[in-house]
């Protein structure tokens, strides 16, 4: 009841979301863009007073689940530029923080990400890019190098200043897409790898507005890979 309510809410606010992008009424845009940003995220990044579905994913993972496995989205949409169909959970929560990261800072602010060697170091990570390549037995081993209470202060900082980023976006360089040497800037930094499974990624945020962007990666991104977790474990209380 609490998952599909939870479902049903993200679901009414995309709707207004995508009327707003139709109507490219850009107030419209950002305000309902922070709204589904908030339910995908923890608590803590919004700061507002309900748990949300990524809190009960976050806390799950830090009471010892980080590598419980979990099918990588709930459908098979793309799953051809995918290493494996199947992650451990830790997987998801990297894998959404990266891309956010990536797209928000470099992309739509045009300025570095915020993830570093000292990130790296303290998240124990053993790549720097989005995941998307590593196949079963890599993503397992990843699973387990990970530090998950490291994890969650980056996930953290990367969505509070999203949201930052967000707000202060001219209604005038929401319509716009992006030169197209900042998408390259994402291959420079690390983000993606050579690897089909991970590079294409570029050639699909390259041909995003940045009001798209506000859609995948910021918020919807997060709807291919919360219910998976919260459909195939035992995370929200019956």
């Amino acid at each position: 009841m609490l998952k599909q309510m939870f479902y049903d809410h993200y679901r009414t606010i995309n709707l207004a979301f995508h009327e707003a992008l139709t109507n490219r009424d850009p107030q419209k845009v950002k305000s309902l863009a922070l709204k589904l940003h908030a339910l995908v995220h923890p608590v803590c990044v919004s700061g507002g007073s309900e748990k949300t579905m990524a809190d009960y994913v976050v806390e799950y993972m830090l009471a010892g689940h980080q590598n419980d496995m979990v099918p990588r989205q709930p459908w098979e949409t793309d799953i051809h530029y995918a290493g494996t169909d199947r992650v451990p959970l830790v997987w998801q929560l990297w894998h959404t923080a990266r891309i956010e990261d990536l797209v928000s800072n470099i992309l739509l602010a045009n300025r570095d990400q915020i993830f570093n060697d000292n990130w790296q170091k303290k998240i124990g990570s053993p790549i720097t890019d989005t995941g998307n390549a590593l196949e079963a037995g890599e993503a397992i081993q990843f699973g387990k190098a990970i530090r998950p209470e490291a994890l969650c202060d980056y996930i953290s900082e990367v969505g509070k200043n999203t949201r930052k980023i967000i707000a202060e976006l001219k209604d005038e360089e929401l319509f716009e897409m992006v030169p197209e040497e900042w998408v390259m800037r994402i291959y420079e930094a690390g983000g993606v790898t050579p690897d089909l499974r991970s590079v294409w990624l570029l050639v699909f945020w390259g041909r995003l507005t940045r009001a798209g962007m506000l859609e995948t990666p910021m918020t919807n991104h997060y709807m291919m890979h919360i219910p998976p977790c919260l459909d195939n474990l035992p995370i929200i209380p019956a």
